[in-house]
């Protein structure tokens, strides 16, 4: 599907937003700010959002918009514990990828702010839903067989951990490699306990 011209300016004001937010804070990043790293005016900006608070539920939204089709591709063949390992630390490198810094700005902006609280919850129920789906298909449709209730708790599980992954990130980026891939391991071993098994 062809991408029209508004859709890449909104797409490069959001990039130069997540940059600004990630370097200065969400109350200190500005729409001039913004607009300088975007190159473009703020009129421009304005014309695409209204605020900052639209600028970031957009981010999350587009945030939402790639996890799920990541998830959608998902395989019940994959090799999680590689697959989470491999994430660490990539946060800046992936497409429009929220990196730690961002995701602890958004989650503390959540509580102050209801909208961006409001996306943030879509976006948690959103993404679990999706995860929920991929433990509980049959494993000859790519998932692992699960029933409903150890599908979500697989689910919340693997999203608690991914999240606090997150966190570790941003707080000890050169944290040993062989060591998380132990931790990684234990989790994803545990995980699997379970008898989802159903064709």
């Amino acid at each position: 599907m062809a991408v029209g011209k508004a859709d890449l300016q909104r797409d490069r004001i959001l990039t130069a937003a997540q940059t600004c937010f990630i370097e200065h804070g969400f109350h200190s990043a500005s729409m001039a700010s913004i607009a300088a790293t975007a190159e473009m005016s703020a009129g421009l900006i304005y014309r695409y959002f209204a605020s900052k608070n639209e600028i970031i539920i957009a981010i999350i939204e587009r945030q939402l918009a790639l996890l799920r089709r990541e998830i959608a591709a998902l395989d019940g063949s994959v090799d999680l514990a590689t697959a989470l390992a491999d994430t660490f630390c990539q946060g800046e490198s992936r497409q429009h990828g929220l990196s730690p810094a961002l995701l602890l700005e958004m989650s503390a902006e959540a509580t102050r702010d209801p909208a961006i609280a409001a996306a943030l919850h879509e976006f948690d129920d959103a993404i679990r839903a999706d995860l929920c789906k991929w433990f509980e298909r049959s494993r000859r449709a790519g998932g692992h067989g699960c029933e409903l209730r150890d599908a979500k708790a697989k689910a919340l599980a693997l999203q608690c951990f991914v999240e606090g992954m997150r966190v570790r990130e941003a707080r000890e980026p050169d944290l040993d490699r062989h060591q998380l891939a132990d931790a990684i391991g234990l989790f994803v071993r545990a995980l699997r306990e379970s008898n989802c098994d159903a064709d």
